[in-house]
Parts: structure tokens; C-alpha cells; sequence
């Protein structure tokens, strides 16, 4: 399926920023919501753009329909379009594709809240195991496609999911390619929570209006000791969480922090 001319980019990648909270919904129902390089492209952007924006504190990325995102849309790919390949291309399609879309989520400045509605397959599921946070609907089920394909897990599958469950348990998803129901995604840590698909949007809602609530910069700097905690040895680590103290403690956040518990009042964190 290929949307049609008149749909815009910004039809396909629905954005509007709420309460503090930045949503980008991919809106292609009728494809599964496949993402194709323009859209791509456009939630990179929009990620790029939300840590930039002081007014963005928190990310919603979710979908419309019946799945949240069935992978990349590989129609108008070299091999399908007949253009020979030389050594090369794959790999530099991986990295300027779907490598970059999972690193624009990882490296995000604002807390990322994955709401997860549907099916999501391939790159999507890794698009959503990305994000700091994962709700998922009670429909919803996570797929390690590739293998069915015959191809190897892209999008940064074989870097996220032994991080999140484990070696021998990636490989059994990534072997297999069985569909994993929404409530065992959530068993093997893979999920924060399931909630029955009427309140998904709510309980995101809620969630992300929290974070954008909290103390923005310092959220920011925990998301980055946390993501870089399990490629990094103790004495890195312990460096790493030192500086970002140090530069968290000249925030007006952290500043508001402490007064506030001397005072014995709620912080009133605006983000700076």
C-alpha cells in the first residue's frame, strides 16, 4: 500500500504539542502505519525539535488504527524498484535509516512515552522499545519480523532487547518471530504497563503530563546515565554520574528542588 499524492508528510506524521507534551502520531492506518522515508525523516525531525523546544518537556509517539507501526516500508526500495546494488548500499541505508530513527529517540533530551496501540512489527517494535517508557494496549503484540524474511533484526533490535530481557530470551524472540501478546511483552520487562485499549490514550496522557511536570533537565541527564550505564564499566559510570550532578545542581529545577523541601512545599519545576 502507498499513500496516495495529495496525503502530505504531515498528514502521515500527525503533530501537535499539548500541556508540554509533544505527540507525534503516525497516521497510515490502512498500511499498518509502515513508515516510509519521508516519514522517517519527519519524526527524526520532530524528535531533534522537541529536546530544542523549552516548551516541549515530554514525547508521545503513538499511532491511529490497528497496529502502531508494521516496520519500514520497503516498496521504492533499490531491490524492488530493479536498481542493482553495489557492496555498500545496505549498510549505508541501515545507518542513515532506520539506525538514525532509533538513535533520534534514544537521544531525545525529553523523556519519550511509547503508546503502543497495535501490532508492532520489525523496526516498529524497535521504535517503540526504544522509548524511555512503553505503554501498550491490551491488543497489542511485538513481532521480531526480520526472520520470517530471512533478514537480520535491524534498527538497533540486537543492541535493545538483550539490554531489556536478556540475551537468550532476544535470541528466542529474534529466532522465532512468533507475535508476543501485549500482557507477556509486559512479563518479560519488554512493557511499564498494559491497560485495556479505551484508556491507552488516557494513561499516556497522563503519564507525559507528568514528566512534563517534573524536572526537565534532570530527566534528561538520568535518561542519559541510564542508557549509557550497560556499555560502560563502574568507574565510567560513577564519572559520568558526578558531571551530570554537577551540571543538573546549576538548574533552577534543582534549585527549586532543594528549596522546596526545606520549605516543606511541592516544587513548582518549570523545565530550566
Amino acid at each position: 500500500m502507498t499513500s496516495s499524492p495529495e496525503e502530505s508528510v504531515e498528514s502521515l506524521i500527525r503533530h501537535t504539542t499539548d500541556n508540554g507534551v509533544s505527540w507525534i502520531t503516525l497516521n497510515r492506518p490502512e498500511a499498518m502505519n509502515a513508515v516510509t522515508r519521508d516519514q522517517r525523516e519527519r519524526i527524526i525531525s520532530l524528535l531533534d525539535e522537541a529536546s530544542a523546544d523549552q516548551a516541549v518537556r515530554a514525547v508521545v509517539i503513538t499511532a491511529t488504527g490497528k497496529g502502531f507501526c508494521a516496520g519500514a516500508d520497503l516498496r521504492g526500495a533499490p531491490a524492488a524498484a530493479g536498481v542493482e546494488r553495489v557492496a555498500g548500499d545496505v549498510a549505508r541505508t541501515i545507518r542513515r535509516g532506520a539506525q538514525r530513527l532509533i538513535s533520534a529517540v534514544l537521544d531525545c533530551e525529553k523523556p519519550v512515552v511509547a503508546a503502543v496501540n497495535g501490532t508492532a512489527a520489525g523496526l516498529g517494535a524497535h521504535l517503540a522499545l526504544a522509548c524511555d517508557l512503553v505503554l501498550a494496549a491490551e491488543s497489542a503484540r511485538f513481532i521480531e519480523v526480520f526472520v520470517r524474511r530471512g533478514l537480520v533484526p535491524d534498527g538497533g533490535g540486537a543492541y535493545l532487547l538483550p539490554r531489556l530481557v536478556g540475551p537468550q530470551r532476544a535470541k528466542e524472540l529474534m529466532f522465532f518471530g512468533d507475535a508476543l501478546p501485549a500482557a507477556e511483552a509486559e512479563r518479560l520487562g519488554l512493557v511499564n504497563r498494559v491497560v485495556p485499549d479505551a484508556e491507552l490514550a488516557k494513561v499516556a496522557r497522563e503519564w507525559a503530563e507528568r514528566l512534563a511536570t517534573g524536572p526537565t533537565r534532570a530527566l534528561a541527564l538520568t535518561k542519559q546515565l541510564v542508557n549509557a550505564s550497560l556499555d560502560t564499566d563502574r568507574t565510567t559510570a560513577f564519572a559520568a554520574e558526578a558531571t551530570a550532578q554537577e551540571i543538573n545542581m546549576t538548574t533552577s529545577d534543582a534549585q527549586e528542588g532543594v528549596a522546596s523541601f526545606v520549605e516543606r512545599r511541592t516544587p513548582e519545576y518549570r523545565g530550566g
